[in-house]
């Protein structure tokens, strides 16, 4: 007869779950991102420069706009996620935001902002505004320039094919490179070339420098691969300076006549299995001719009916270093996938909200905005080491810090539930945006 196996009783908690009254707050690191907004008195500016509802009753744009750049702080990405922000009730007292619309009402804004023009525009000045005064705090004169586009894919009925075959938009971006800042965005259907329009966001990316500030170097892939933008970085600009340039060369016709004329003693050993050389180079609309920096490699495998031996990569530029220091320099704007890979999954612009795609294009401004914020809370506010932080890290280690609101004395205190050197870390934060907006 089988003996019977004691049942171990099921293991039970050892405490109590509850609900409390009390003022706590879950994220009291986000004062941190609302104090520089304070201090960049980025609420008043997007009051004055976005259209307001029209109703006695409607919330001001700020309302709308404040709660999600706090959002996208805080790790939300989709519109229901700012219920999470409307429960701390302590924290919005904290940050002058007792009044938050509702996330179906936020997506009616985003609706009815994206269908006037006028709230996209506005929500741009917002984003001139921040940068600016960031740079008019940088002591350089001269920044790099680098354009790019992204893909986020979307399932959306609007939504168009791009170049891979997948279904999304594909914005298009211009990075200044040193402070790692966006100065300029246009967010575009999946089906639009990548390179449409590049000399116009060039143009407009001049215009949006601070006075004393210039984009002295531009870089760019093929698709900036154009006539009209190489002959306008050989122009002078108002300082009487001409724009530097590396711009990756489209493999055309006339590229490759070019690299086939260059005799086999010109080839100089680079790194690797990598050969490099150069040539003068011009195309059909070109004003002046430039350098053609080319790399070549073996092909691995031969393809069929293609006798060629090697892979190319040509740079097409105006400057006057060696050409391995060409390359070396051009080959910096890798860092622009780490600022997509930032902005895409770090401020959750991976998803956009709404099926018509000019609601996506405010939703992606304003994520655009939290970014920028981002950076300048970094460069203005925090201290050096905090500088390569990203946002995942910034928001582990200092957004998510519980706190308490205590009312004493005519005094307002937030208690943070943290250490005493990340307690002086947030006075100083604190001091230096009031230094920034008030010193």
């Amino acid at each position: 007869m089988k003996k019977m196996k004691k049942k171990l009783p099921k293991a039970r908690l050892t405490f109590e779950i509850v609900g409390t009254d009390e003022p706590l707050i879950a994220r009291g690191g986000l004062v941190l991102p609302y104090e520089m907004a304070k201090a960049l008195k980025l609420p008043q500016i997007i009051d004055q420069e976005l259209p307001s509802g029209g109703s006695g009753h409607s919330y001001a744009p700020s309302q709308f706009v404040m709660p999600l750049i706090l959002m996208f702080h805080g790790g939300g990405k989709a519109l229901e996620d700012l219920r999470e922000l409307k429960g701390e009730i302590s924290l919005r007292k904290l940050m002058d935001m007792e009044e938050m619309p509702a996330s179906c009402t936020v997506g009616d804004w985003l609706r009815r902002t994206g269908s006037d023009g006028r709230g996209l525009s506005g929500l741009g000045k917002v984003n001139d505004h921040v940068v600016k005064r960031v740079l008019k705090k940088d002591p350089r004169t001269e920044y790099t320039l680098d354009h790019d586009a992204t893909i986020i894919e979307s399932e959306k009925c609007e939504a168009q094919y791009t170049y891979k075959k997948e279904k999304g938009y594909q914005p298009f971006l211009s990075f200044l490179y040193e402070p790692e800042m966006i100065l300029d965005d246009e967010f575009r259907d999946g089906n639009v070339p990548a390179g449409f329009g590049a000399l116009a966001s060039l143009k407009r990316c001049d215009k949006k420098m601070p006075e004393g500030k210039r984009i002295a170097y531009y870089r760019g892939d093929s698709a900036s691969y154009q006539a009209d933008v190489i002959n306008y970085c050989f122009l002078e600009d108002k300082y009487g300076k001409k724009k530097l340039f590396t711009i990756t060369a489209d493999k055309d016709e006339a590229v490759m006549k070019a690299i086939e004329a260059i005799p086999a003693k010109e080839w100089q050993y680079y790194k690797d299995d990598r050969q490099i050389a150069e040539t003068i180079h011009t195309m059909e609309r070109t004003t002046e001719a430039f350098r053609l920096v080319v790399q070549r490699w073996p092909k691995l495998q031969a393809e069929l009916f293609d006798t060629e031996p090697y892979c190319y990569h040509a740079i097409a530029t105006n400057r006057e270093e060696k050409a391995e220091e060409v390359v070396a320099l051009h080959n910096q704007r890798g860092e622009v996938e780490n600022i997509f890979k930032e902005l895409k999954h770090g401020f959750g612009m991976e998803w956009m909200p709404c099926g018509e795609t000019p609601a996506n294009a405010v939703f992606f401004r304003i994520g655009v905005i939290a970014y920028n914020l981002f950076q300048a809370m970094k460069l203005l506010s925090l201290p050096v080491w905090w500088r390569t932080a990203t946002v995942a890290t910034v928001r582990w280690r200092l957004y998510q810090i519980a706190a308490r609101l205590v009312y004493h004395a005519r005094r307002i205190l937030l208690k943070l539930a943290t250490t005493a050197d990340k307690i002086n870390l947030f006075r100083q934060a604190c001091d230096k945006c009031f230094q920034v907006g008030y010193g």
